[in-house]
């Protein structure tokens, strides 16, 4: 279980796959109160043919260190790992507020970025008054109400029960200082008229049912896209999980070398 220190943070990450392998590495960043084993479908899938990168961010999973109140702040982890790691150039995937973070070294370092992936990401987090309020009132509950009631809403109906329960308890093992700092940061994140931009190709994968970053909100950010490819899936927010087999399709497609002629 290697670890890198990172301005106070001991960052837990795996470096697997063929150095020599089809393609630039690819580096997989999860959510918020997630961690890197989201991607284990992902990760069994390419690791057999390619590098493939995953960390568990800063306060998260086997993860050390404080939150931080900007999603920039989280940008220069991963790119720390890079540097460490000595990958000049990769394919970056995120999800949710990975995809966020992912955004940002495309906008800061876009030398870096050959390919972008955002799973259930968006741009700028936008709400009606209405609904913007319910959110600031949110912070307000318990937090284990708090963690429960974002966890619940994040899968389409229908998902098992017993394996929400289990995310639920997972995601408010995440201390309480970390979840509540990237919550705010999370909801400050704004870079959507920037994203024109963001020249490398990018595909979007988004759910159907996502109620906590809605398809529209992603369709709103897809058209300052000037490359971007959109898959959707019948799923909710947690597409890692709830549709782990055609999520890793819908990426292999993406991000797998077309054959030679």
């Amino acid at each position: 279980m290697p670890q890198l220190e990172v301005d106070g943070a001991a960052l837990t990450y795996d470096d697997e796959g063929p150095r020599d392998g089809d393609g630039v590495p690819l580096v997989f960043v999860h959510g918020w109160t997630a961690d890197r084993r989201r991607w284990d479908h992902q990760i069994a899938h390419f690791a057999g043919k390619r590098r493939v990168i995953r960390l568990d961010l800063r306060g998260h999973g086997e993860s050390g260190g404080a939150g931080v109140p900007t999603i920039e702040e989280l940008a220069r982890d991963v790119l720390a790992l890079l540097d460490h790691l000595e990958v000049e150039r990769c394919v970056l995937i995120g999800h949710s507020m990975g995809g966020m973070i992912s955004q940002t070294i495309a906008l800061s370092q876009p030398e870096r970025v050959e390919r972008l992936v955002l799973v259930g990401s968006i741009s700028r987090m936008a709400f009606s008054r209405g609904r913007g309020l319910l959110m600031a009132a949110s912070t307000l509950v318990p937090f284990k109400l708090f963690v429960a009631a974002n966890i619940q809403r994040a899968f389409a109906p229908g998902y098992p029960r017993e394996q929400i329960r289990e995310h639920i308890r997972a995601s408010a093992a995440t201390p309480r200082e970390v979840v509540m700092t990237l919550y705010g940061a999370m909801r400050a994140f704004d870079v959507l008229d920037r994203v024109g931009e963001i020249r490398t190709p990018t595909l979007l994968v988004h759910g159907y049912h996502d109620i906590q970053l809605p398809v529209k909100q992603m369709l709103r950010m897809a058209t300052a896209y000037p490359d971007a490819v959109i898959r959707i899936i019948d799923a909710g927010h947690e597409l890692p999980l709830e549709k782990p087999a055609e999520l890793t399709a819908a990426l292999d497609r993406f991000v797998s070398p077309a054959p030679v002629a």
